[in-house]
């Protein structure tokens, strides 16, 4: 007992107390609204950030209808004391935010990791980590100078959540009110195992069998809470390097017995930690939309159609064959909400699953595609240039530079095939080779193609898979080894359909060309090596025994699998490499192997200079005069593949934001000078390529260079990091914390997405972009305000002067 009242004063939310008005006043309000999946909240908050009044309701099932009914309850609590409420802004989150938004003309919408980051902030500034529970939903956020850097979601899993631990008590004839008192009479209590709460579901029949008391089994589940999220749900052990200070909120932390075990567990990890529970944990969200409402709105003109209006709102659902989208092959059921406030229009809302999906016309989808392609217009995807431009020819245009990309094709400068005796000519005009569009080819195969097609192989005749998508991964990857990471396993399904559509559309394939290759041209100083990843230099071996295991498939199809050792950083050796590979099987002479080699080179050069860098470096200008922000994918080549990517660039883009691969980086004295010649002259570096003053191990080529446009990016006031990585790389893994460093030491915009896999998920993805997008629509407003600001104290300067 003396326990439990410790307890509450340590961790007890206190009891609210609505705001209190006189009759006939006017009481102006910023109105927020959670439109969660078992609940809907609202709050009312004053201009000074007071909480006025607040509502709760679980979900009937349509979350109109639930709003509907909490409005009238705010208002009734003004209403019913004689005063009048003016709503000055309105903000709405939770998984019906847009829909809300749309239907009441709210003024704002905010993912929910925002909302919930806005509300703990602004009752605890000094928050590090926002351990969210709620009633179908986990969030823990983490926090960096007052923005998300990363979170965790329990996505479908309801291991650990609110309703599992209310239907739980309710079963043993509980109220989840009374969990706490129930779980502090045990004086023991099993344990459970963490995970799936269709195990939790086993232990509970097993306890109860082996004569565990309820109450028992109570305080065991209170107790399993914390790791279900720590462990199952975050999978991160280490709580100490997220930080000291711990917010807890969500409906599930007004129990108490909860709030204990999580606390007891976060000590453990953290000693020392601080462990707060937010004062409205249950609004939490709420109150965080309607503080993003008071900020966006100006001087109260909201666009909110009102509470009485709302009311009298009438509006129906319909989702059958009538609904179903046709604009692509997937014909995906919608939603429709139709909408007719009392006075006005009527309104339809859309639930789609994509942004074809959200329009009815071809007309409205023409419109959708014009956006669109503004905004990739105004804003390069670089990723996506790049990694189109480095499977094409490297032919020189006649025309291209003025304009005329229908110019036909001539042999690079510097081309011998009028050295070859013409059954070599023959030869190398019908050979048709395969190379598979994966790993560092995205960076490479310009200097094979160059190579190929001084050497006299005509550009139709080298086959390139296709990107990666799930369709192609499917299909091609039963085979091969479980251990590798997903751009690795992917390749055995580039092979795979390049073998099956050998023969199509005309001949087959005479050779699949797949080197491995064991370092990596750098344009970096003072590094041990520049080694290509062991994994990605074994893959085609691994390759190759995938489809000669159980009989040669390369055979059967006459197909020739090459997979000679390459030295892509080491020019000389790889000259002799080059030319005793492809000396027999093109019948090169010296002459045309060097001419070869030579326009190899040059395509390369041209690859990372005329294609990413110059372009890079106008784009780069541009953002600094309009004082925008641009985004570096701190990734590896093969990153480049929007199936390996998830398309997360492309989400980035169409959200108005210009994306920078790591080569496109511009490397010009001036640029450089300006971001690097204070550690040059300091003597902290020997020269801006230089990256051992933050890693002196530098021996992998690709970590290397992701390190050090870490670095260009962190000085860089105009670009933020995105950081892509995959589940079991090993190269990455070390270098997490260093990338992370750097970039926070100039409070750089870095977002994160590592372990990623063949799996998609969706929804994830969805709520990262849009937390993503709301930090740096922020930091563009500081980089704008500073530009003004700079332009004003330059005005009063030359006003000085000329006085």
């Amino acid at each position: 007992s003396e326990g439990l009242e410790s307890l509450r004063r340590a961790f007890g939310v206190p009891s609210f107390t609505p705001a209190r008005f006189s009759p006939g006043e006017r009481v102006e309000a910023y109105l927020g609204i959670d439109g969660g999946s078992t609940s809907t909240k609202a709050v009312l908050m004053a201009p000074d950030g007071t909480i006025l009044a607040k509502s709760y309701r679980l979900s009937a099932g349509n979350p109109l209808d639930d709003t509907r009914e909490i409005l009238r309850e705010l208002d009734e609590q003004v209403k019913s004391q004689g005063a009048s409420l003016a709503i000055r802004g309105v903000g709405t989150t939770g998984y019906a935010k847009d829909m809300l938004k749309e239907t009441l003309l709210a003024d704002v919408a905010i993912v929910e990791t925002v909302a919930h980051t806005q509300s703990a902030l602004h009752y605890h500034p000094e928050a590090d980590v926002i351990v969210d529970v709620g009633g179908q939903d986990i969030k823990v956020i983490f926090l960096k100078h007052g923005a998300v850097k990363d979170f965790r979601l329990n996505t479908q899993c309801s291991a650990g959540n609110g309703y599992f631990l209310q239907a739980t008590a309710e079963k043993f004839g509980y109220a989840v009110a009374d969990f706490a008192d129930a779980a502090f009479r045990a004086e023991r209590l099993p344990v459970f195992s963490y995970g799936c709460a269709v195990f939790l579901e086993s232990d509970i029949v097993n306890f109860q069998q082996l004569g565990w008391e309820k109450e028992e089994i109570l305080a065991g589940m209170a107790r399993v809470l914390p790791k279900n999220i720590w462990l199952y749900v975050v999978q991160e052990p280490n709580l100490a390097k997220l930080g000291r200070t711990f917010v807890l909120q969500g409906g599930t932390q007004h129990n108490l017995a909860a709030v204990k075990a999580q606390a007891d567990f976060i000590r453990t990890k953290v000693p020392g930690a601080r462990i707060l529970v937010h004062p409205h944990t249950g609004e939490s969200g709420a109150i965080g939309a309607a503080l993003e409402a008071r900020r966006v709105v100006p001087h109260g003109r909201t666009a909110f159609v009102g509470i009485e209006a709302a009311a009298l709102l009438s509006f129906t659902t319909t989702r059958d064959e009538s609904t179903r989208c046709n604009f692509c092959k997937n014909d995906c059921l919608r939603t429709f909400v139709d909408t007719k406030p009392p006075e006005g229009d009527a309104r339809r809302f859309i639930i789609a699953t994509c942004e074809k999906g959200m329009v009815e016309s071809l007309d409205d989808l023409r419109k959708v595609k014009g956006r669109f392609d503004r905004i990739k217009k105004e804003n390069p995807n670089l990723v996506e240039i790049a990694g189109d431009a480095a499977f094409r020819s490297t032919a020189v245009r006649k025309k291209e530079e003025a304009g005329d990309p229908a110019a036909s094709a001539r042999p690079s400068r510097g081309t011998a095939r009028w050295l070859s005796l013409p059954s070599a000519r023959a030869r190398r005009e019908k050979i048709r080779i395969g190379i598979p569009r994966v790993l560092n080819f995205y960076s490479t195969a310009p200097f094979f193609v160059g190579y190929l097609e001084s050497a006299g192989v005509p550009f139709r005749n080298i086959v390139f898979s296709t990107e990666t998508d799930n369709k192609m991964y499917k299909e091609g990857s039963r085979r091969g080894s479980i251990d590798q990471c997903f751009p690795s396993k992917a390749v055995i399904s580039h092979v795979h359909q390049l073998i099956q559509s050998s023969g199509k559309k005309g001949k087959g394939l005479d050779l699949i060309f797949f080197p491995a290759l064991i370092n990596l041209q750098s344009p970096l100083t003072n590094t041990i090596a520049g080694q290509a990843c062991p994994t990605v230099s074994a893959t085609p071996s691994v390759v190759k025994a995938a489809f000669t295991k159980e009989g040669d498939l390369f055979a059967e199809k006459g197909i020739r699998f090459a997979d000679p050792i390459m030295h892509m950083g080491e020019p000389a050796l790889l000259d002799r490499e080059m030319w005793e590979f492809w000396r027999p099987v093109l019948r090169l002479s010296r002459k045309e192997h060097a001419a070869a080699m030579e326009a190899g080179w040059r395509a390369m050069d041209r690859f990372a200079n005329e294609i990413q860098r110059a372009p890079a470096r106008a784009l780069l200008d541009r953002l600094e005069a309009e004082g925008r922000v641009g985004v570096v994918l701190l990734g590896r080549p093969y990153h480049n593949d929007p199936g390996l990517n998830h398309e997360i660039l492309v989400e980035i883009q169409k959200r108005g934001y210009p994306v920078f691969t790591m080569d496109s980086l511009p490397t010009d004295a001036d640029l450089l000078g300006r971001l690097f010649g204070g550690e040059v002259e300091a003597g902290a570096i020997e020269g801006p390529m230089d990256i051992t003053d933050v890693w002196k191990n530098a021996y992998s080529a690709n970590s290397s260079w992701k390190i050090w446009a870490a670095k260009f990016t962190a000085r860089h006031p105009n670009l933020a990091a995105v950081d892509l990585s995959n589940f079991k790389c090993g190269h990455d893994a070390p270098i997490y914390d260093v990338v992370e460093s750097i970039l926070e030491a100039t409070a750089t915009p870095y977002f994160a997405f590592h372990d990623i896999d063949e799996n998609r998920p969706a929804g994830s993805i969805k709520i990262r972009i849009e937390t993503i997008d709301y930090f740096l629509r922020r930091y563009e407003e500081g980089l704008r305000r500073g530009k003004s600001l700079e332009a004003e104290l330059e005005e009063r300067v030359r006003a000085y002067r000329a006085e």
